[in-house]
């Protein structure tokens, strides 16, 4: 069940193939991710990493006896904060909502009620969780949603230890490492570039969407035109493909698992979770 020849993307079968295979309602996992500004590093379509991820997540949950395929990646994220760079491509949180709710509605439509959302951009998650809220309510069907890079980072940072944060944040760690043992070629060596500290309201902006007051982090509409500098710096000489590919493997054993908890959990007749 995992020969690696096997097709696991509903883009490289045909309708026919797959058609036999959802007779038995398989689980479908559903990636997101972005095409950002993602730091001096890191290639802008990190919606690649999360498809490939997706990939290798079905092949292991399906040699595991749960048939697992993967839809076609959703390639634009919700936009947040990096609209200022040139090559991004992003949708607005309303177009983001109709569209995931009109791919999720397709896929319901088709009797494939198993479906898993495999999240590769955190701008995604407020309006996924309404998208699959609103399911839950009209269809009671529960479509669960599997944040990649916040599990990864979870993962990386139980094996770095203590004194590890500086490394995390935007365009660093986790995929930083993660993109070098995955798609090292375009990892892009050099310096960071320094980042001027922007200010909102005469108040120096202190993070995504925060400006600073007296201490206080006060939400605020912020957009940058680089990926912040800190976090970038820390982790590039500390980065290494090894750190990659082992949480690529633990963060792919720690999903295929999921999957394969929730494929053998009970159904109803109509085939949703019970």
């Amino acid at each position: 069940m995992s020969d690696s020849r096997q097709n696991f993307r509903l883009g490289d079968m045909t309708a026919a193939t797959f058609a036999q295979a959802a007779a038995a309602n398989p689980v479908v996992l559903l990636p997101l991710g972005s095409h950002e500004d993602h730091g001096p590093y890191l290639p802008m379509g990190d919606y690649l990493l999360a498809e490939q991820l997706a990939v290798r997540i079905a092949q292991a949950a399906t040699g595991k006896g749960v048939a697992t395929f993967v839809a076609p990646c959703l390639p634009f994220g919700v936009a947040d904060y990096f609209g200022a760079t040139p090559g991004g491509l992003a949708l607005s949180p309303a177009s983001f909502r109709a569209v995931l709710a009109e791919l999720l509605a397709s896929l319901l439509g088709h009797g494939l009620s198993n479906i898993v959302i495999l999240n590769g951009h955190g701008g995604n998650v407020p309006v996924i969780h309404e998208v699959t809220l609103e399911i839950r309510r009209t269809r009671n069907v529960i479509l669960p949603s599997f944040y990649l890079w916040k599990i990864a980072r979870q993962l990386m940072e139980a094996q770095l230890g203590a004194g590890s944060q500086e490394r995390f944040g935007h365009g660093a760690e986790p995929l930083l490492s993660l993109t070098k043992a995955l798609r090292g070629v375009f990892v892009q060596p050099g310096e960071a570039p320094a980042h001027g500290r922007e200010t909102v309201l005469g108040l120096p902006v202190s993070g995504f969407g925060t400006v600073d007051f007296h201490g206080l982090a006060i939400d605020a509409p912020v957009e940058f035109d680089q990926v912040p500098r800190a976090a970038t710096q820390a982790a590039w000489p500390l980065a290494s493909a090894e750190l990659g590919a082992q949480t690529a493997e633990s963060l792919i054993s720690a999903a295929a698992q999921f999957v394969v908890h929730f494929g053998r959990l009970p159904r109803s007749a109509a085939g949703c979770v019970v």
